[in-house]
């Protein structure tokens, strides 16, 4: 199968590098497409540019993350999950702004080329924030599941949950709760949702690599697990921080140059996860990391993305 790159987490700073990043992953056989982040439009700076410069047979995924945290960060109370009805409208409504935008991108390549379209169940339980409950994002779901997403289907990217006196990064809903909220949404979906498991958010979720694997058997178990992308994490003090959300590289891997020292995404963390995952057919699979420091080179990144997709082939 092919696979889908985070390319907004390892794009470099200037669109004249990021040009160069896009011809690099356009030339690697295994990329599928990217997974593609909505701020009000599907790219930092220019729209119009991204989709001139994207393969016509990729297929995407488009997620609701950053422009859900860009939002959080003036208003606690949004999110699909919020009891505040009216930061649950606001999200419904950057929603159907996120919908608008995969019907301009599936214009722009001639055909139906979003696959999945990525929300989460904010927003934050924790003290600073505001309230999430799983009848909120229930309905919230139930809304979206109605809307004609141009045969995307609808899928939970399920973050980091809030559990008192541990750290968090996102403290959304726990995944139970977001299976819940998925089951009763399910009555009435034009197409069933579906969850992604997130390596590093889940492994962050407990400080423990085991948790992305239970979170793939628990989306398995409830027959919605629809994508698994692989960011790491680390419990040293790397330059990816210990125990941050920074998306960060698998550990060096025997045969490949390219790897992040500290890393607790091994391979055979890696391995074990798809393992968990065996026998269902997942929507999409893929890799979604940064690298440190900023002025990395192109070539680097590629090299870097690269060997992480080399590891998934090789561990499925």
């Amino acid at each position: 199968m092919g696979y889908f790159v985070g390319e907004y987490a390892i794009a470099p700073a200037s669109l004249e590098d990021e040009e160069k990043l896009l011809a690099g992953l356009a030339a690697m056989r295994d990329v599928r497409g990217l997974e593609v982040p909505f701020t009000g439009a599907l790219h930092r700076s220019d729209e119009k540019w991204l989709f001139a410069r994207l393969r016509k047979d990729w297929d995407h995924v488009v997620t609701l993350i950053p422009g859900t945290m860009g939002t959080l960060q003036k208003d606690k109370a949004f999110g699909l999950a919020s009891a505040d009805e009216a930061g649950r409208q606001a999200a419904l409504a950057m929603a159907r702004d996120a919908r608008a935008a995969v019907a301009r991108l599936n214009e722009a390549a001639g055909r139906a080329a979003v696959i999945a379209v990525e929300v989460q169940s904010a927003p934050s339980r924790g003290p600073a924030g505001g309230t999430g409950t799983a009848d909120a994002f229930a309905r919230s779901l139930a809304e979206l599941a109605s809307w004609d997403w141009f045969g995307a289907r609808i899928v939970v990217e399920h973050c980091d949950e809030h559990r008192p006196g541990h750290p968090q990064h996102k403290g959304f809903l726990s995944l139970a709760d977001e299976l819940a909220a998925i089951a009763r949404a399910n009555g009435a979906a034009r197409r069933p949702l579906g969850v992604n498991v997130n390596w590093g958010r889940s492994v962050l979720e407990t400080h423990d690599a085991g948790r992305a694997v239970a979170h793939v058997e628990a989306a398995a178990r409830a027959v919605a697990l629809s994508g698994i992308m692989f960011s790491g994490a680390s419990a040293a003090d790397t330059p990816y921080g210990a125990w941050q959300d920074t998306h960060m590289p698998h550990a060096p891997a025997a045969g490949l140059r390219h790897g992040a020292a500290g890393s607790l995404m091994t391979e055979a963390e890696i391995r074990r996860t798809l393992a968990a995952a065996r026998g269902v057919a997942l929507d999409f699979l893929g890799a979604k990391i940064a690298i440190r420091p900023p002025e990395v080179s192109v070539e680097a990144r590629l090299g870097m993305v690269g060997d992480l997709l080399a590891i998934l082939a090789r561990a499925a």
